[in-house]
């Protein structure tokens, strides 16, 4: 053989293994994380009836629609830390909301989620709310930026959109301040969100837009508002707030498939927990800040090309902490140790699905403090603390969490008690084990109690927990 006749046949060698090789690693999916602020379990509109969100519909027609869906937590800083780490925020130290000017915060030893898609290539973008630390770069505070933990963009705000949904004065592009932007929040998000993935490359990205709505302070288009005339104002604002999400998300769902990307892009919707309007929680019990299902009972849809399961709607008890084991489980990753969610890939694809351990959830600042879901049962322990404590995090409840104790327990068939109204734990058969599942649990929790320093001490403006949340 010549050397010209050597040379052909060496590089259409050559060509062979690599198209083999691209044959054997099918491309990875793009990922989509959209998740709602204090979306009530009823305010999506295939549950409760009283929205119009044809773009979730269309999501969930789609995809599938998990109906015991979970935040990991009542409120939105430690429901956030267990989406982005898979991990009980109690784990990870984030007991509560974090307010402005305070030491809590996502700690930079913990891997979020795109710090793990960065490993397999992936581009990251956060866009919106934030609320895992101080976003202004504080040298006294130091606290990680989202480009510490994985996020190669952001546009964001620290916490809520201020003074509103309109003209939020509050975003913060890549650590720099923008001052006032015109339009509402959730647009705005919207729109960041389609430049920045107009720029993507050729690499796989994950987006992760976390939108403002509907938290306070409800801000939405009048045209939307007059649609719900018939109702209070208050009502009609919040009501308009959903609509108004749900074009937002629209827009997104819009550009991916006009781009040729819906066919390879994973798409999750969500919400950090429930409604503080109770009339948003579809009959649940209770609302936000609460461990009652309607304060961490919220929507829960998947859409990718690959789920192969007939089922349109899954019913096992599924959550946010589970979203960053099933994209490893998916895209290949070795997941962190010390995981407390369930890669939910089983569900996807029809096969049986078993949970590694129970979802729990503890939440010092309301009772009851702590729940675990079992199966069907949702069991839930009560130390009927009755001290005045502050809405933040202070040194007394950081104090309080290592002597917490359980003087008393619930439990409600949740197959047959959807409102959680007929305590059962006194009758039931399996109390005895129950209650040690959840007194183990909290053991677990109080003897792991995350090493803060600098706590406030806030003496002031102090209520029971039985006065903090009415509902």
């Amino acid at each position: 053989m010549n050397r010209i006749a050597f040379f052909v046949f060496f590089t259409s060698l050559l060509c062979l293994q690599c198209n083999d090789r691209a044959t054997k690693e099918p491309k990875k999916p793009n990922v989509v994380l959209l998740l709602a602020d204090d979306m009530g379990y009823g305010d999506f509109e295939m549950i409760g009836r009283a929205t119009e969100t044809p773009n979730l519909n269309r999501l969930a027609k789609e995809g599938v629609l998990f109906d015991n869906f979970y935040a990991a937590a009542p409120n939105c800083s430690p429901s956030r830390t267990g989406l982005l780490t898979g991990k009980s925020p109690a784990k990870v130290g984030m007991y509560s909301y974090r307010p402005p000017h305070h030491p809590l915060h996502l700690p930079d030893k913990e891997v979020t989620l795109a710090e793990l898609l960065k490993t397999k290539g992936y581009r990251t973008a956060h866009i919106g709310k934030w609320h895992l630390g101080d976003l202004t770069q504080d040298a006294e505070l130091n606290h990680p930026q989202p480009h510490d933990q994985g996020f190669d963009h952001s546009l964001g705000t620290e916490n809520n959109a201020e003074p509103s949904h309109l003209n939020p004065k509050n975003f913060i592009l890549n650590g720099n301040a923008l001052g006032v932007i015109n339009g509402y929040s959730c647009q705005i998000v919207a729109q960041e969100s389609i430049d920045w993935m107009s720029q993507r490359g050729d690499d796989p990205f994950f987006l992760y837009a976390a939108f403002h709505e509907p938290h306070r302070i409800v801000a939405s288009p009048p045209k939307l508002v007059e649609k719900y005339k018939h109702l209070t104002t208050k009502d009609a604002e919040y009501l308009a707030n959903i609509d108004h999400l749900d074009l937002a998300i629209g827009r997104i769902l819009d550009y991916l498939k006009q781009n040729d990307l819906i066919d390879n892009t994973l798409i999750i919707f969500s919400s950090d927990n429930g409604s503080y309007r109770l009339a948003s929680n579809a009959g649940l019990k209770a609302v936000k800040s609460y461990l009652y299902d309607g304060g961490i009972r919220v929507p829960g849809i998947v859409k990718w090309p690959q789920i192969k399961t007939n089922k349109k709607i899954i019913h096992s008890p599924t959550g946010l902490v589970d979203i960053v084991p099933t994209l490893c489980d998916i895209i290949g990753i070795d997941p962190p140790s010390g995981l407390d969610g369930t890669s939910l890939l089983p569900l996807l694809e029809g096969r049986p699905f078993q949970r590694q351990r129970p979802l729990y959830w503890f939440f010092y600042r309301t009772q009851p403090e702590i729940a675990m879901r079992v199966g069907n049962h949702m069991i839930l322990g009560l130390d009927h603390d009755t001290i005045p404590r502050a809405h933040q995090y202070s040194q007394d409840d950081h104090e309080y969490i290592q002597t917490i104790t359980l003087k008393d327990y619930e439990l409600y068939d949740l197959n047959q008690d959807f409102s959680q109204e007929n305590d059962i734990f006194d009758i039931h058969p399996r109390k005895d084990s129950l209650q040690r599942l959840i007194d183990n649990q909290l053991a677990e929790i109080r003897n792991n109690r995350y090493p803060w320093e600098d706590l406030p001490l806030n003496l002031e403006k102090r209520k029971k927990k039985t006065n903090w949340v009415q509902y």
